[in-house]
């Protein structure tokens, strides 16, 4: 099967109603430049008219050349006892200027007669009259069916006027939305395809995650024949979220047969989610099909056994054709075999013969039972596999360091640090301020190298985490902490274990600093 897919993006729309987001114009405008180069057919940009910001976006978007995409604004049908005409948020739309208007209308008696409070038909007239105006704009009008599969079960005769409706007043798509994401997809997949037999306009399929089946109830819709598919970059959205594009492309493309991108372009749909999931300021979900972290990471030892051999044995595509990677994790449940992995992928020459394997093997063991964890601190396990086989000079040797705390009335606390190193044989005495105590370390560790290692000034810290791995001992509990850093152009994890939380800062703090200034 060859049959084109259609793709629209409601990240800027439905996406942005998620708990927790929140995109400013500026933020929106890079997304939908990433969405276009991407390859997106159809970028949704918000509702024109319903706040300033959405207002600002389609005033701005119109001066960008994209080379894929067409913007769509999104609004209602226009509002009970008046022509469409004289509607103010359909004025908004035709003032945002964009080719493309996805409207939404009722198409559950439920909602026209208990909600709208209005007559079946002035419904109808309603959904006819929105869709004759933007038409006669020369609008291409996508009619968004809202909550149709519950319309459809509860009354589907008068579901099926509704659509015909807009298709009778020239809607380019009628898109059926599974509004309220209780739909299984056995449901979706009959009902569409009940519809195509009905209708002669294109189908489209918009889900929602509440019930954990918006992709599978997606995918079941094109195979009913739906020819357009909606949803959100890493399926955000309003409660349990939207179908996620980032599953929902790949398992068109790559498991139907359907064409949705290019295979270039697809190869870049793990760079893009990670980058809007930036942009979102929020965490990349390691657990995401196809582009999380751990899509393709393997722990276990018979596994990595196996992918060592044929990586076709536990991994259902290949992680290049989506952009990720494949990755072995160590951790006490390795085997041999992630270590001879590991080893080899980072230029160490290591065999199952080999007396250091087994000593290295049991050290790792013996860190993660006192809590290390270096599935999140690579670049830990990285330095320490070198520490062991003589491969690693450290770049400076501590001497000492003190962390100090200041306050005075009515202003913030101020951490002061003082760090003294040896670099090359000489002794550095450094002290820096910051507004906590791994802030402080770290701006007078990097003060401290500048001269000698100048790079040191390109590395940053981009997150950092603490968990109490005892609780039960109060504060003699031992604790993790693990730091994320980032230069230019990577980024990288780095783990430290102590019964006192700023021993544990700088074990992981030297650890990003050394990984980043020998990478």
């Amino acid at each position: 099967m060859n049959r084109s897919v259609a793709i629209l993006d409601s990240t800027l729309r439905d996406g942005e109603q998620g708990e927790g987001l929140s995109f400013t114009v500026s933020d929106k405008i890079k997304i939908t430049k990433l969405l276009d180069e991407l390859g997106i057919h159809y970028i949704e940009g918000g509702w024109p008219g319903s706040n300033p910001k959405a207002d600002e976006y389609f005033k701005l978007i119109k001066k960008e050349k994209l080379k894929n995409a067409r913007i769509a604004a999104f609004s209602s049908t226009c509002r009970a006892g008046r022509a469409a005409k004289d509607d103010e948020n359909l004025q908004h739309v035709l003032g945002a200027g964009t080719p493309v208007v996805t409207i939404f209308g009722k198409t559950w008696d439920m909602h026209v007669t208990d909600a709208l409070k209005i007559s079946l038909k002035e419904n109808l007239r309603l959904i006819d009259d929105t869709v004759r105006l933007l038409k006669s704009h020369r609008k291409e009008v996508f009619f968004d069916a809202e909550h149709f599969f519950d319309a459809y079960k509860h009354n589907p005769g008068y579901a099926l006027q509704s659509l015909l409706a807009a298709q009778e007043a020239g809607a380019d798509l009628l898109v059926l939305c599974d509004t309220n994401g209780g739909t299984l997809p056995e449901e979706i997949q009959k009902i569409v395809g009940a519809v195509k037999e009905r209708t002669a306009a294109p189908l489209g399929i918009h889900t929602h995650n509440d019930a954990e089946t918006a992709v599978a109830g997606a995918l079941a819709a094109v195979r009913a024949g739906a020819v357009h598919v909606q949803g959100t970059i890493n399926g955000y959205g309003e409660r349990c979220g939207n179908a996620n594009l980032c599953s929902i492309i790949p398992a068109l493309q790559l498991k139907t047969g359907h064409k949705v991108l290019s295979a270039k372009k697809l190869a870049e749909l793990t760079q893009t989610a990670h980058h809007i999931s930036e942009i979102a300021n929020l965490p990349p979900n390691n657990q995401a099909a196809y582009v999380g972290h751990s899509a393709f990471a393997h722990k276990a030892g018979v596994h990595v056994s196996a992918v060592r051999k044929n990586p076709a044995t536990y991994e259902h595509i290949d992680p290049a054709l989506v952009g990720n990677k494949q990755r072995v994790l160590i951790s006490e449940l390795s085997g041999v075999s992630n270590l001879l992995y590991k080893a080899k992928t980072l230029g160490l020459n290591l065999t199952k013969e080999d007396p250091a394997t087994r000593q290295i093997l049991q050290k790792i063991k013996e860190l993660e039972h006192c809590g290390y964890h270096f599935e999140e601190g690579e670049a830990s396990l990285e330095l320490l596999l070198k520490r062991m086989l003589g491969r690693h000079q450290p770049l400076f040797e501590l001497v000492s360091f003190h962390v100090a705390n200041e306050k005075f009335t009515g202003e913030q606390m101020q951490v002061e640090a003082t760090v003294k190193i040896k670099v090359k044989g000489r002794e550095v005495h450094t002290v820096a301020d910051g507004n906590g105590p791994v802030s402080a370390l770290g701006r007078a560790l990097r003060k401290a190298l500048s001269s000698e290692h100048p790079g040191v000034k390109n590395i940053s810290l981009s997150d950092y985490r603490v968990r109490v791995l005892d609780g039960a001992s109060g504060t003699e509990a031992k604790v993790r902490v693990i730091i994320q850093s980032r230069d230019l152009e990577k980024t990288w994890g780095t783990v430290g274990v102590s019964t006192d939380v700023i021993e544990a800062s700088w074990h992981a703090l030297v650890d990003s600093i050394e990984y980043g200034l020998l990478k």
